[in-house]
């Protein structure tokens, strides 16, 4: 294609590794680094796979030089909520001070874009259900914070040098490759779809709604659920829209509307054909009513068109996945 490598940090893990195949089956010249402590070897199929930190210089360095790298797209982070609470160390370490060794090695290399996996926890609790690029951002957990310390390293570096970026901002990610090749394989996963499935699978004994008293039309949460591999189909969006000359920018992705708790769970049961055992439990602390994405720029901008924006397709990929995994498990 004519074009430099790409470097897939995290592209053994959920996110990373269908951005990483579909960057394969478009010709691009890829490769993965990724330590593997919450991904796996066989998420990465046949790109190839360096072993290793993204907050290891120089190995980055040598990497970097090796593969002719012009653009980064980094996904490799630690996601999970709760132990962000509980271990908030862990994640200004791996999230933030792994990124700002990342951006200092990619500053000296020449590295002249980097798309970022960023998310809607950087908002908070906005007021009301949606969100978009100009609400507040005020994160309410060191997951949140760890990110949002990234934007802005990468909005700074930006204003001082050549780098260009596009920071995505994710809603609720859920989904599995159409195809069957590779899902969602979290150990003890917290995402209420992949959770879903896994129960109608006979994995987890029951399903647990966090509040029944929102003021929502059922009672429960509403998120903006996103389809995986539309979600890796904006980053191949933002990296066209760099390579063409695009300005940098902070965009959410989202499908624009919600789903409760209680309809996503309706869902698996529909598509699973089994009925969920479900057990009401107290509000989580910090779990916001309602979060849907303002999701108009990242489809003015990149011209960003996702294909699968339907709840049963979504739940229907995931399951696939999970009885896959019941069969083979990974790791």
């Amino acid at each position: 294609m004519g074009h430099r490598g790409i470097l897939v940090t995290g592209g053994a893990g959920y996110i990373g590794s269908h951005a990483a195949l579909l960057l394969r089956e478009r010709g691009e010249r890829t490769v993965v680094l990724d330590d593997l402590s919450t991904g796996f070897r066989e998420a990465v199929l046949g790109t190839p796979l360096v072993v290793g930190n993204v907050g290891d210089p120089a190995l980055v360095g040598r990497v970097l030089a090796e593969h002719d790298i012009d653009t980064v797209m980094h996904f490799a982070a630690h996601t999970i909520v709760p132990e962000s609470v509980e271990d908030p160390l862990k994640y200004y370490r791996n999230n933030t001070c792994a990124t700002r060794s990342l951006l200092e090695t990619c500053a000296r290399a020449g590295v002249g874009q980097v798309v970022f996996s960023s998310t809607a926890a950087v908002y908070g609790m906005p007021d009301g259900a949606y969100a978009d690029e100009t609400t507040a951002t005020a994160p309410i957990n060191p997951y949140g914070t760890s990110k949002l310390m990234s934007e802005w390293m990468l909005r700074d570096l930006a204003a001082a040098s050549n780098l260009r970026y596009v920071s995505l901002r994710y809603f609720n990610v859920a989904g599995s490759d159409p195809k069957g090749r590779i899902g969602q394989s979290t150990r003890r996963a917290t995402l209420l779809v992949k959770v879903a499935c896994e129960s109608a699978v006979g994995k987890r004994p029951h399903v647990s709604i966090f509040g029944t008293d929102y003021a929502t039309p059922d009672g429960t949460g509403v998120r903006d659920y996103i389809h995986v591999e539309d979600l890796a189909r904006a980053h191949l969006d933002a990296l066209d829209y760099l390579r063409a000359g695009g300005r940098s920018e902070t965009l959410n992705c989202g499908y624009g509307h919600g789903f409760s708790v209680r309809e996503v769970l309706a869902s698996v049961a529909r598509v699973s054909g089994r009925a969920l055992a479900v057990r009401e439990e107290p509000r989580r602390a910090g779990d916001p009513p309602q979060l849907i994405a303002r999701a108009d720029r990242i489809r003015a901008i990149l011209g960003w068109s996702p294909a699968l924006d339907d709840l049963d397709t979504i739940v229907a990929t995931t399951l696939a996945w999970e009885r896959r995994l019941a069969e083979t498990p990974w790791g």
